[in-house]
């Protein structure tokens, strides 16, 4: 007869595995680690961090997806926190802290739970019952509002920049965000698109004062004529925009040439020349003021170009080149042989070249409908700067959310207290084990108020307790923190408002992610072979 007793390794013994309750354990405790990082980060009385990246340099900052991002962890599960973060920032721009601080505070009220023996497939099917519930709730509270009334979204952009280090610049960059998203907003077939990423650069140079800051009525990029003789100014400017090199093209594979006379050597040279001549002669003809190629110009044809009286630019990102052809009204052509009359770009007011510190700047502006805009941000060092540049990304796409979908909620924490008082009293309603799970996610949305009251060092308990009964009853549910004084306050009157977009994201991220975390019961890490 066999023996069966004898133990079978199935797993490489160098895997390390967690299973069962160890490894939901282990996950709720690596989210909460990630989740503490940021927790102080939160309103408008924040710390900040300062990080070493790996190259030597270092970020301050309090934006919660730039602290993560920087951050080196190996657990698994705090990695899946991390892209919380990362997803929140690319979906609505802002409440990479919320999402993470949310997530962080379900999963460890979720802990007792587990230990309680609830099945984590019941504690999943709650999270999503409350998710549905919530979302109805900030449905309810929300506000509309008109896109077009600058004081609104002012308000909005102003409790956005509030959290962060810009928020002593006042107004500037407020209005800069506006100025940009407005600038950048299309509609076709009655739809809005605002393509921040692509039409809005952001160009950082150190030096100057913070009142030079400003959206720019076209494009700067940040090169230089190719010929000191060519124009440095020029009016009304006709531009062409190219992708092709004006140089004689190199052969694909190695080529050597052997030549017994001299005159062949003349007619090799001539042939090169003749080349050039001919893609010069085509653009001349259409008798443009600026060409601006993405590849290379010879010297022969700067001499072309300079003999025409037209002004060139070489070897440009095809992302700038993008930005001309829309703030002009360019078509980049590819084949000088192509080039047709609509395709020069009529648009702009301005060409000129601009010495800003030790570098020349070409900037072409005064745009009759430019739909495309750089940001000029001056400042006094490169920290501050790229601080700055990611505090006017949030703005403008929070900006962006208002625009595209008009609702507000009130901020400073009231939404969250709304939604935890509705989900509670929503509970009572519930049979069995469900109503446990329901009430532990209307105790985890008390986090941001919570966090926020203990930023600015108020009495958190007393002030909780009694926002809590305020909010009791859907009585008045525009109440909440001030997160800089750090009282109770109608955030209506405030002027401290949420985007909708922002809020309900945030919620569906954090609940959707701890569920999943809470679903892995088996966490196994091969190590990898040496």
């Amino acid at each position: 007869m066999a023996n069966y007793q004898r133990p079978v390794l199935v797993m490489n013994q160098n895997s390390k595995r967690e299973t069962g309750r160890e490894a939901q354990i282990g996950n709720i405790v690596a989210a909460k680690t990630v989740s503490d990082i940021v927790r102080t980060t939160l309103g408008p009385r924040s710390m900040l961090k300062m990080l070493l990246d790996p190259m030597g340099g270092i970020v301050l900052t309090n934006d919660g997806n730039a602290i993560l991002r920087e951050v080196d962890v190996s657990h698994p599960a705090a990695k899946s926190m991390i892209e919380l973060s990362r997803a929140q920032d690319e979906e609505v721009g802002d409440g990479t802290t919320s999402v993470i601080i949310i997530a962080g505070e379900i999963l460890t009220l979720a802990a007792p739970l587990i230990e309680k023996e609830i099945h984590p497939t019941v504690i999943v099917r709650g999270f999503y019952r409350a998710l549905e519930e919530a979302l109805k709730i900030a449905e309810e509270v929300a506000t509309k509002v008109n896109p077009e009334d600058d004081a609104v979204v002012k308000e909005l952009i102003a409790a956005t920049v509030g959290t962060k280090i810009s928020s002593r610049y006042g107004e500037l960059m407020v209005n800069i965000a506006i100025q940009a998203v407005k600038t950048v907003l299309t509609v076709e077939n009655g739809k809005q698109d605002i393509d921040i990423k692509r039409y809005a650069k952001v160009e950082k140079i150190p030096g100057g004062d913070l009142s030079e800051c400003r959206v720019l009525n076209g494009v700067m990029i940040n090169k230089d004529i190719v010929h000191s003789k060519m124009k440095r100014k020029i009016e009304n400017p006709r531009i062409l925009l190219l992708d092709c090199s004006l140089e004689y093209k190199k052969s694909e594979s190695q080529m050597n040439f052997e030549i017994t006379d001299e005159q062949d050597w003349n007619k090799l040279l001539k042939q090169e020349e003749e080349y050039i001549k001919n893609l010069c002669a085509n653009i001349i003809r259409f008798k443009p003021d600026v060409v601006i190629t993405e590849k290379g110009l010879s010297d022969l044809a700067q001499h072309f170009f300079v003999k025409a009286g037209i002004s060139a630019i070489r070897r440009i990102r095809k992302t700038d080149a993008n930005r001309i052809a829309r703030a002009t009204g360019a078509t980049i052509v590819s084949r000088t042989e192509e080039i047709c009359e609509e395709d020069i770009g009529t648009g702009a007011g301005l060409f000129e070249i601009r010495k800003i510190g030790d570098e020349y700047f070409t900037y072409i502006e005064q745009c009759k409908n430019p739909k495309a805009c750089t940001i000029v941000l001056r400042g006094a060092s490169k920290d501050v700067l790229m601080e700055m540049e990611r505090n006017l990304q949030d703005a403008m796409l929070v900006a962006r959310n208002v625009f595209l979908n008009p609702k507000l909620l009130p901020g400073g924490g009231a939404v969250d207290m709304a939604i935890s008082v509705g989900l509670r009293a929503k509970s009572m309603t519930i049979e069995g084990v469900d109503r446990l799970v329901f009430a532990t996610i209307a105790d985890a949305l008390e986090v941001i108020p919570r966090t926020l009251a203990e930023n600015c060092g108020a009495d958190t308990i007393r002030l909780i307790t009694k926002l809590r009964a305020e909010h009791f009853g859907g009585k008045n549910h525009n109440l909440g923190i001030n997160g800089v004084t750090g009282k109770m306050a109608d955030m209506t009157k405030d002027g401290i408002w949420d985007t909708f977009e922002v809020k309900v994201q945030s919620l569906k991220t954090a609940i959707e992610s701890s569920c999943m975390l809470l679903r892995i019961d088996d966490i196994v890490s091969g190590i990898s072979r040496s």
